[in-house]
Order: C-alpha cells, then structure tokens, then sequence
C-alpha cells in the first residue's frame, strides 16, 4: 500500500475501535513515528493529511525539520533524553514524551525559549518494569507530577507508556489500565493525555483510554531491526 492508503487504513482502524468501546474517534490523535524514515515519507504522509510526526533521535529530525520546513507539522520528541540534547529538544519540539526524571524536567524549562508557547510534556512510565527500558515506576508517578507541574516553560499534559509486548489482548490491556487508574487516582484535570498504543496493540490502547497512538511500521512499513 502507499502510504496515504495506509493512513486511511489505521483512520479506519481507529474509528471501529473507538466505536467497539463507545468513544468518539476524534479524541485518539493519530502521531506518525518516522524515525528512520526519509524527510519524503513524512512529506508524504503530510500531503494525506498526517500533521504530527514523532521521533526518537534529535539530529535526525533537526535535518528533517530543516527540509520541511514549509510544512506546518507539530513534531513530538518520543525517544530517550540525553542531557547534552535537553536544549536542542526544548527549542525544537513542541512535545516531548518520554520524560522520565525530574533533572530533565528542569532542563528543559531552563533552556525552552520565552518566545514559543510552553512544552507540553508526558511522563514516562515503566508500566511492565522491565530494566531494559526508560521511565519512572507507578509508584514514583505522584511526586514527579507535583515537582513538574509547576516548573514554568512546561505544560504537564499526561503520561506516556510502551509495556512490555504480548499477543493476547487482555495482557495487553492490563498494564494501560493500571496506568490510567494510577493517574486517575492523582484527581488532576490537566492530566488528560495517554500516549500510548503502537501497531501491535492498538486495540487495547483505545479500549483502555489512548488519546495519542503512536505508529509507525503500519504506516510507513518495518524499520530494519525493530519489529513494532
């Protein structure tokens, strides 16, 4: 398929699934994961409709940001923080997903320019535990919400998650759903956005209350290397 055909594809998968679990389809955002990909993908997909693209190394999409310029994308920053990137990432992302320590947190306050809008932010969260992967645990979710919240060039929306892959779709739903109960429990309006949910799970995802589905390989086909 091109990939304005897959684009339709997931749009149609979205909307049977938020209908199957009794929501409105225009609360899921659709973000394009186009790491790896060429700047003419995402030219692409943006010409079918897409507008908010995602990416996990910043100088990759710094050079893509570059090329397409003339586009009015919104691009989200989803892969792991190093420090000596905070600034490049507060000046030129207007999301980032996958904060995960308080020290980041603050760098990126610091350094998000006076002139743009505050960057919206998600907290990382290690639903699944497993120590080959970022983000803080459910128990460390409270404290770090309180001290993020209110530093002043950020704009706490919500929480992000990639749990651990299984095939059968009640495990799937399960760490999503202690992860929105966990938030649920902290009774904060302002935390609205889930990001989660990929090619693999999206089902669960939207059952258990996504607002912000993360796809790449069902949009622009396998990275070599990675299976989701």
């Amino acid at each position: 398929m091109t990939i304005a055909q897959s684009i339709t594809a997931i749009r149609s998968q979205i909307e049977e699934y938020c209908h199957a679990c009794q929501r409105n389809p225009e609360t899921v955002l659709l973000l394009a994961v186009s790491k790896t990909k060429p700047a003419s993908d995402i030219a692409a997909g943006y010409q079918a409709g897409l507008r908010h693209f995602g990416e996990n190394y910043c100088q990759e999409a710094l050079l893509k940001q570059q090329e397409l310029g003339a586009y009015n994308i919104t691009w989200h920053f989803i892969g792991p923080i190093q420090s000596n990137k905070t600034k490049l990432i507060s000046h030129h992302f207007s999301w980032v997903h996958s904060v995960d320590s308080l020290r980041i947190a603050k760098r990126l306050s610091e350094q998000r320019p006076t002139n743009l809008p505050p960057l919206n932010i998600c907290l990382q969260v290690n639903v699944s535990g497993e120590q080959s992967k970022s983000g803080i645990s459910l128990a460390e979710l409270p404290a770090l919400c309180s001290a993020v919240a209110v530093l002043p060039r950020l704009k706490l929306r919500g929480v992000m998650a990639i749990p651990a892959p299984q095939d059968d779709f009640e495990q799937q739903r399960l760490p999503y759903k202690r992860l929105v109960q966990a938030v649920v429990n902290l009774n904060l309006p302002e935390l609205n956005t889930y990001s989660f949910g990929m090619t693999d799970d999206l089902k669960a995802a939207i059952t258990e209350s996504s607002t912000i589905v993360r796809i790449g390989t069902a949009l622009f086909g396998s990275r070599e290397g990675l299976s989701r």
